[in-house]
């Protein structure tokens, strides 16, 4: 866990100053940076960034990106959603154990209405919804039809977004006005959700990324102020239902005996990434968008770029091949 004595640094809200570390200080090893980044380079990274308790360890830029240059979160931005979710919850206008159809009405599925009541907010932040993920991205009414009974079946689908509409409507906001008074303003990110076909996805700079990694990594803290609380960080990052041990509400989870991929029913053996430590958990997004959080080693990791390998909607052969390299550079 993150260190109590207050020595997490903050980088400040409005100002591009933030604190660095050398690898020097950590003990990293010198010489495995240089591999470390040309890997990166060569796997179609466009940017790579390394908290050590809040301060820059590693941050580099390449493939024609940069600093001040956006790029898209694909579903690592899927975690944003469930932060949003441990707000509202805080602020008493859901209740995520509640119906969906609580806050949207009845008939927000085509699902028989018995079987649609039984679908809850943690339903759709853990993945077992029992909607069909075979149909297709998009979450009308038409495309949300019943599959199995919720909290019987695990599948990745994009019917997490409908969180989106609940958080939206129990605040008699619009979801960007809730996100941006209730997060993305209180830690000083920038950026902002843009609408690709069926998808509401997040765009911002590399440091925005770990600015929202780091809260996490302080268990929902910002400096003094407490964002989201720690306890749904805790029941966030934990294994959420007993079927994928390695998915939380919308996080990856490192260090379970089992993990199951989207697009498939199958049980897979053995830990997610093998080469990360085993209290990893992680944001994971299509084409190798990453968010690794890891509290025993104070390291919050992100990678934005293209995929690395082909395309990959969450895990790919990539998270450990990369862990394997940062293990080189920091052991």
């Amino acid at each position: 866990m993150p260190n109590d004595d207050n020595s997490i640094y903050f980088p400040p809200l409005n100002s591009e100053n933030w604190e660095t570390k050398t690898i020097e200080e950590l003990g990293w090893n010198v010489n495995e940076l240089q591999p470390l980044l040309d890997f990166l380079e060569e796997k179609n990274t466009k940017s790579f960034l390394i908290l050590h308790d809040g301060k820059i360890a590693i941050e580099a830029y390449m493939n024609g990106h940069a600093a001040n240059k956006l790029w898209y979160w694909a579903s690592a931005g899927k975690t944003l959603t469930t932060t949003l979710a441990g707000i509202a919850e805080n602020e008493g206008i859901i209740n995520s154990s509640n119906k969906v159809s609580d806050y949207l009405g009845t008939g927000w599925t085509s699902a028989p209405l018995d079987k649609e009541n039984l679908i809850t907010c943690k339903h759709l932040l853990s993945m077992n919804s029992g909607l069909d993920d075979s149909i297709g991205d998009n979450v009308s009414k038409e495309n949300l039809q019943y599959k199995a009974d919720a909290g019987t079946r695990w599948a990745y689908h994009n019917v997490y977004k409908k969180m989106q509409d609940v958080v939206a409507t129990a605040s008699n906001d619009t979801w960007k006005n809730y996100f941006d008074r209730n997060l993305k303003d209180k830690i000083g990110m920038n950026g902002s959700w843009v609408q690709n076909n069926d998808f509401n996805v997040y765009w911002s700079n590399t440091r925005s990324m770990a600015r929202f990694g780091l809260m996490i990594y302080a268990k929902g803290n910002w400096d003094t102020s407490q964002i989201v609380p720690e306890t749904f960080i805790d029941e966030a990052t934990k294994t959420s239902q007993n079927i994928n041990e390695s998915y939380g509400f919308l996080w990856w989870l490192n260090g379970k005996s089992s993990f199951h991929l989207p697009g498939s029913q199958l049980e897979f053996n053995g830990e997610l990434i093998p080469n990360a430590p085993s209290d990893t958990f992680a944001a994971l997004g299509k084409n190798d968008q990453k968010i690794y959080v890891v509290p025993s080693k104070k390291l919050v990791i992100v990678r934005m770029g293209n995929s690395a390998d082909g395309v990959s909607f969450a895990r790919s052969d990539f998270d450990n091949d990369l862990w394997a390299m940062i293990n080189n550079l920091i052991d």
